[in-house]
């Protein structure tokens, strides 16, 4: 038997010691990627949308190990889009009809309130950027001035319509898609743009439109019946 030993370059690899394993983070951990790797990988897991510059971070490591990281959502079904022109990146089930493959991520879509004022962050957004301002910002009262004309007697008084406004401008400030710089002012940030498409976005105008003419024209209809019974 020959006293050469094998080496890596012959097909061989050289056993890892344990004291070159990486540490548990908990108990029982059998993990192999970096803590760093592994938080940008729960962050986008947890979250509708990683910023690049909310999350420099783990922006600049998701760019690093992009591979490792669509990898393993590849292995959950998820596909991971990572959009640099508007630094931001988000993932999306993966469905095929001929693979049964079990649902992971539930679609949450935006409530009608929050639906209400994307429409009106959009179009402000989209006019601004044709004047050339490339970071539009919004008043809280401009938004609830636009908004709440949308609103009917159902969804209740003013108060409880003001705070469904508010609490839509909430939501989509933790979404990352606006910006509070001082109190009730806000910056809109481009993912408006990505969550709202300029064809989607036409389509919720003629949505409200015709929302607006059949309420127009039920109005019309109860103020002539309501004159009938005066009459």
């Amino acid at each position: 038997m020959s006293d050469h030993e094998p080496t890596t370059a012959e097909g061989f690899i050289e056993p890892v010691s344990m004291e070159e394993d990486l540490p548990e983070l908990f108990p029982g951990d059998r993990g192999v990627l970096d803590p760093e790797v592994r938080r940008t990988l729960a962050l986008i897991l947890h979250r509708r949308f990683l910023l690049a510059d909310r999350n420099r971070q783990e922006w600049r490591t998701l760019l690093d190990h992009q591979t490792v990281i669509e990898s393993r959502l590849n292995d959950l079904y998820i596909r991971l889009i990572v959009d640099h022109e508007h630094g931001l990146a988000y993932k999306q089930q993966i469905r095929i009809d001929e693979l049964d493959i079990p649902i992971l991520l539930r679609d949450t879509p935006y409530t009608r309130s929050e639906t209400l004022v994307l429409v009106h962050l959009r179009t402000v957004y989209e006019r601004e950027n044709v004047a050339g301002e490339a970071a539009p910002r919004i008043d809280i009262e401009d938004v609830e001035q636009t908004v709440l004309s949308y609103f009917t007697d159902a969804d209740g008084d003013i108060a409880r319509r003001q705070k469904a406004v508010r609490d839509a401008m909430r939501k989509l400030a933790n979404d990352g898609i606006i910006s509070e710089e001082t109190t009730g002012r806000y910056r809109i940030g481009p993912l408006v743009e990505v969550v709202l498409s300029a064809q989607k976005l036409t389509e919720l105008r003629d949505w409200l439109r015709e929302t607006a003419a059949a309420r127009a024209a039920d109005a019309v209809e109860a103020e002539d019946t309501r004159e009938g019974v005066l009459s």
